[in-house]
């Protein structure tokens, strides 16, 4: 694959098919996504993580459909190469109709290229729905942090032989209703494995192993500047690229490298 080529399902697909690992980050503006984008990432995510990050908030609920759409608009103008992912907000996809009219918000004001959704098996007919529409679906599994207020509190996810049976079921029928790309959040490293094995489609994860298709991290996270980071108490996948490098677009750089070569993540990173 050429380097400076734009990034593309087409190419996401080769690079799972070849194994070149796939580098993501979080990005929410201009700068930093023109930062990343000459860095060599490969995808970036304007996640909903700017409710806790960028917002202040303590969790990703209160993030609304605008608040996606704004960050969105002016990240995707920024990039020439990386492939831009939005999340869909909390809610948003509750019924098909809504579930399409923010797609299509997201992707014509937007400018993203996939929309991202959280949940397992219970949201494959709105997976196949945008599908069938033309609608390029990433479907996050395990640690699904829109649910927080049901969970009490984040965790790893998959531990039990029954719940890991259960993810990598719903990985299947996701992939079976349409989903072009499966995202794994805080579940261990041989479901991980296991999970990107048996998929037709990229894997990507967040501390969910080092035998997924790529890795992304939340930019602030990476970084070291995060509410978590600076209070010493980093989620245990989080690395501090920042370390060692005189600027951010070295940070960026020594991240993309890291997860390229198989360094990232390290043991330590992982459950």
């Amino acid at each position: 694959m050429n380097a400076q080529s734009p990034v593309n399902l087409s190419v996401l697909r080769a690079m799972s098919a070849e194994k070149q690992r796939i580098a993501c980050l979080t990005a929410y503006d201009a700068s930093f996504a023109s930062v990343m984008d000459a860095a060599g990432v490969d995808l970036v995510l304007v996640g909903d993580s700017l409710g806790m990050v960028i917002q202040g908030r303590g969790a990703t609920t209160a993030v609304t459909l605008d608040d996606i759409a704004y960050h969105s608009r002016y990240v995707a103008p920024a990039l020439s190469r990386a492939f831009l992912v939005a999340d869909m907000p909390f809610l948003s996809y509750a019924t098909r109709s809504r579930a399409l009219d923010a797609a299509q918000r997201l992707m014509q004001e937007g400018g993203a290229a996939m929309v991202k959704l959280e949940g397992g098996r219970e949201q494959a007919r709105i997976v196949e729905f945008l599908s069938e529409r033309g609608v390029p679906v990433c479907a996050h599994l395990g640690l699904q942090p829109q649910l927080i207020h049901k969970m009490g509190r984040f965790r790893v996810q998959g531990r039990e032989a029954a719940s890991a049976d259960a993810m990598r079921r719903d990985a299947r029928v996701l992939e079976d209703a349409g989903a072009d790309m499966l995202l794994l959040e805080c579940v261990p490293s041989a479901l991980g494995a296991s999970i990107t094995e048996a998929a037709g489609v990229p894997v990507i994860g967040i501390g969910a192993g080092g035998d997924v298709d790529g890795q992304i991290l939340v930019m602030h996270d990476m970084l070291g500047v995060s509410p978590q980071a600076r209070s010493g108490r980093p989620p245990r996948f989080v690395r501090n690229f920042m370390d060692g490098q005189p600027d951010i677009e070295s940070a960026f750089r020594a991240y993309v490298e890291a997860v390229k070569s198989g360094a990232y993540p390290a043991a330590e990173h992982c459950f």
